[in-house]
């Protein structure tokens, strides 16, 4: 939120403070601090009176004017300009940058030679001087109703001297979405009285307003996804001419851009109030206006230009081009008092779609440049309706970020009464005395409230007096609970507790019968001094929607009494016995990993249901079976990940495409298995500690999350340089992987031919340790290779790091390393072709005797003189004595112990 700061002080007195101090005070109260932002502006900008022009035909075609401009004697008077607009005459004064100057850019001005001249300074358009984005024609000062003297400096005369605040605003502050808020929120941190913008008088609905029905047949959670619907008529106004300048620079400040009066208006009663609204063509829009779910097929082309499918779940503004006048007349008598009318509307009723609910409405209905009658609407809709809307259809706009977070439902009057009034005074026209306001909706509840809590959850001793100040002062309406207990009646309880004018009290309406010391009607009664002994009756004002709780209330003490009065503890270290087993074992197996080359990732776990076909997944494959989230971040990847290779091969691609063709990826992160029969846990309260048997209820509803090890590796392993060729990585790196991550946590594992997606069924492997899989890993299938957008060739591994850590050894002993010489013999066996050359290897290493160093396959040869179902294995037998030179005798009983197991096997030695 971009909060510019002479708009702000509207509102409450900023006495001097410049942007970073009143950003200071904004953090101090919570918020968030980007960034101050001032015009980009600097150097000499002044007056100048245009003496003369002289068109100049140019040979590309097009005609400059070579000016002569009086920018006053203390700036050099007269001096040439070269520029290139059309749009002034001699005799108007306009914006000149003279050399020195800096523009936003930043684009430094020099005198420069151009067109064959010496161009001594710039005359400015607004887009130049970052005043919008109108580029023209240059700024002809009468036209923006001033006057001042040649030379005269023209920064402060245009605002370019003022500052802007962003913050961020967090979702459970969306009332900080606003010029309101925020000044609220600086009157907290500094004491200043707040002028409350929304204190105008908008008058009540009639029976003759235009017709709206509130016709929600599938609310979310029970919440009706619009429970306030105010519209009114504005006839015979200039709805497409230009905003006063006052308004388009505001809107530029807070980060819009200004297009014509109407969009600028309610763009601007949205910033400066925080209800989004929207204004009509009135012609385009049929009565009576239908608050419905999109209907199944339904497609709309919203104010961007997309053409977008619809959801059931969509909440839709529509119209009824075709609707019968008697069905017209129920809906204006509905509307005007207030009501929502029945489902069982005729079919003509809300037949058209105008726009999606709180996000973004639909070209048909459009401001265009003929309107002159307008309806301008302002309306309450539920925020998750609209953050699944905006997330479904990936559209994010100024509305919906407000909606999501929560609206004030009390604006709605005020925020189109606001517009009225702009809109008549800058556009003419005139307002219908009809008034209409749809629905009904709740306010804010009751929280019963211990004076004391503060203290007991925070540690500082407020005072009863002083937590009840805090309260007032945010907007709550505070009562000492009396005997009356909770009881029923009618009518609506109006004050001014709240500072925003007439809002929703503590009276009859809110169940609070007598006793309570909450007066009907007034707001806060008699018996309201309470002196803090015995329970509070808190009600939040209608703009905290998130104040649902008596700690949320805490909270609120703190926050404006300030965080620095919460005395800071160190907690001491417990002493503890360091990493786990587990973790232990764990980051061993990454670090072998990074020293193998790979370079560790993470990924978000969210996966589309495409991502199973593009894997090659069989029908009947269990890791097809995902657990589907409720309220998925991307609408189009709703599944968390049954394989870390998933989404770790998008993660691939995605450096693959950036130019990085020799990669080594791995990742170590959690999958989820979708259990058989789902769980439901209760939700539990955060007040107090669970019971143990919730616990474990709420352990047991969670799916199994194993965390698994993944690796990718596409192009080169070995680069070629002065040293020789390169090697491109193959299944075997991929192998070798898994086996230095057994390695190093004291396995060794052996490799089986193996088949299983997504790797290529000749050239995939299953590790093991002794009889029990660990993982696979090979190459890629060529088919899910081009899938993912990585090279043929590509290979990966996938294993099971928690049962990899459930086989490792307690103790990892290291081998003690010899000083004696390391003696060598390679021996080649001819074997059946279905033998595994791992299960060849481990029978010579068994075979050869105490004196094995190492084991290793260098050569897999098939054909030639090897018979059709033989292959012939070379494999390297390393021989190392700890404590003496191995003699001759010693070597040949290790090599012909291993020839003699080998044979076992059915193994003969090549000769």
């Amino acid at each position: 939120m971009l909060i510019p700061l002479p708009w702000l002080a509207e509102f409450v007195s900023l006495d001097g403070r410049d942007g970073q101090q009143v950003a200071a005070a904004l953090v101090s109260v919570g918020l968030e601090e980007e960034a101050v932002h001032g015009s980009g502006v600097a150097g000499p900008l002044v007056v100048g009176l245009v003496a003369d022009v002289q068109p100049e035909p140019q040979k590309n075609g097009k005609t400059i004017n070579w000016c002569q401009v009086d920018v006053g004697p203390g700036h050099g008077g007269v001096r040439g300009i070269v520029c290139g607009a059309h749009n002034f005459a001699a005799g108007d004064k306009v914006a000149v940058a003279l050399p020195g100057a800096v523009l936003p850019g930043p684009f430094p001005i020099s005198s420069r030679k151009t067109y064959g001249h010496i161009s001594d300074g710039m005359i400015c358009s607004a887009r130049e001087l970052g005043l919008g984005d109108d580029h023209s024609g240059i700024i002809v000062l009468s036209r923006l109703g001033l006057d001042p003297e040649v030379g005269v400096d023209l920064i402060p005369l245009l605002g370019l001297d003022e500052q802007t605040v962003e913050i961020n605003v967090t979702p459970d502050r969306g009332y900080c979405f606003s010029i309101r808020g925020v000044a609220r929120e600086f009157s907290h941190a500094t004491g200043s009285a707040f002028r409350d913008p929304a204190l105008v008088s908008a008058p009540p609905a009639t029976g003759d307003g235009f017709g709206v029905e509130l016709d929600d047949d599938a609310p979310i959670h029970g919440r009706p996804g619009c429970d306030r619907f105010v519209a009114r008529v504005v006839r015979g106004c200039a709805a497409a001419g230009p905003s006063p300048d006052w308004m388009r620079r505001r809107l530029t400040q807070a980060g819009m851009r200004p297009i014509a009066l109407a969009v600028d208006v309610t763009n601007y009663v949205m910033l400066e109030l925080g209800q989004p609204l929207h204004a009509y063509d009135l012609d385009g829009v049929a009565e009576p206006i239908v608050v419905r779910r999109a209907r199944p097929g339904e497609r709309l082309v919203t104010l961007d230009g997309v053409d977008r499918a619809l959801d059931p779940e969509d909440l839709l503004i529509t119209d009824s081009p075709t609707a019968a006048p008697a069905a017209v007349g129920a809906a204006v008598g509905a509307a005007g008092a207030g009501l929502a009318d029945s489902p069982g509307a005729a079919p003509a009723l809300g037949g058209r779609v105008l726009g999606l609910a709180g996000v973004m409405g639909g070209a048909s209905s459009e401001v265009g440049p003929g309107t002159r009658d307008l309806l301008i609407e302002a309306a309450h809709f539920d925020p998750i309706t609209v953050a699944r809307t905006s997330r479904r259809h990936k559209l994010g706009s100024e509305a919906a970020k407000r909606f999501e977070r929560g609206v004030d439902p009390e604006l709605a009057p005020k925020a189109v009464q606001r517009v009225i009034d702009l809109l008549i005074e800058h556009g003419g026209g005139e307002a219908d005395a009809a008034v209409t306001d749809a629905g009904t909706h709740q306010p804010p509840p009751v929280i019963d409230f211990d004076p004391a809590y503060p203290q007991r959850l925070v540690g500082v001793a407020y005072g009863a007096a002083r937590v009840r100040e805090i309260l007032e002062e945010i907007g709550c309406q505070v009562a000492a609970a009396g005997a009356g207990g909770h009881a029923s009646g009618a009518g609506v309880g109006v004050g001014p507790a709240g500072g925003d004018g007439a809002v929703t009290g503590l009276g009859a309406v809110t169940g609070l019968g007598a006793g309570t010391g909450l007066g009907a009607g007034t707001g806060l009664g008699a018996g309201t001094g309470g002196d803090g002994i015995g329970g509070w009756l808190v009600r939040p004002p209608s703009w905290r929607g998130d104040l649902t709780r008596a700690v949320d209330l805490v909270e609120e003490v703190a926050r404006i009494d300030g965080y620095g009065r919460i005395a800071s503890r160190l907690a001491g270290a417990p002493s503890g016995g360091g990493l786990t087993r587990a973790q232990r074992l764990r980051r061993s197996a990454a670090r072998a990993l990074s020293d193998f080359g790979l370079v560790q990732v993470l990924s978000y776990p969210f996966i589309g249901e495409g991502v199973f076909d593009a894997l090659g997944y069989g029908g009947e494959d269990p890791r097809r079976a995902a657990v589907r989230l409720a309220n998925p971040l991307d609408a189009a990847a709703p599944l968390l990940r049954t394989a870390v290779l998933q989404t770790l091969l998008t993660t691939a691609r995605r450096n693959a495409a950036r130019g990085l063709t020799d990669l080594g990826l791995y990742e170590i992160g959690l999958v989820t298995e979708a259990p058989a029969a789902p769980k439901r846990a209760a939700i539990l309260g955060v007040d107090a500690r669970p019971a143990n048997e919730e616990l474990a209820a709420l352990e047991a509803a969670v799916p199994k999350q194993p965390r698994r090890a993944a690796g990718v590796l596409i192009g080169q392993r070995l680069r070629a340089g002065v040293w020789g060729p390169g090697r491109a990585a193959d299944w075997a790196d991929a192998v070798e992987s898994v086996k230095v991550m057994g390695r190093a946590v004291g396995l060794e594992l052996v490799a089986h031919q193996a088949v299983r997606a997504p790797f290529h069924p000749g050239r995939c492997a299953r590790l093991a340790a002794g009889e029990i899989g660990i993982g696979h890993a090979g190459e890629l299938h060529p088919m899910v290779a081009r899938e993912f957008g990585l090279p043929e060739g590509a290979v990966a591994f996938e294993v099971d790091l928690d049962r990899l850590i459930e086989l490792a050894p307690e103790r990892v002993l290291a081998r003690a390393v010899s000083p004696q010489p390391l003696a060598k013999e390679d021996l080649a066996f001819v074997v059946d072709r279905s033998l595994a050359a791992a299960e060849l290897a481990a029978a010579v290493r068994a075979g050869a005797g105490p004196w094995v160093e190492d084991v290793f396959v260098f050569d897999v040869f098939e054909g030639g003189q090897i018979a059709a179902d033989k292959k012939s294995v070379a494999i390297a037998l390393r021989l190392r004595a700890a404590d003496h030179t191995l003699t001759p005798p010693e070597i040949a009983q290790a090599r012909a112990g291993a020839i003699a197991e080998a044979a076992k096997l059915g193994a003969r030695l090549r000769t």
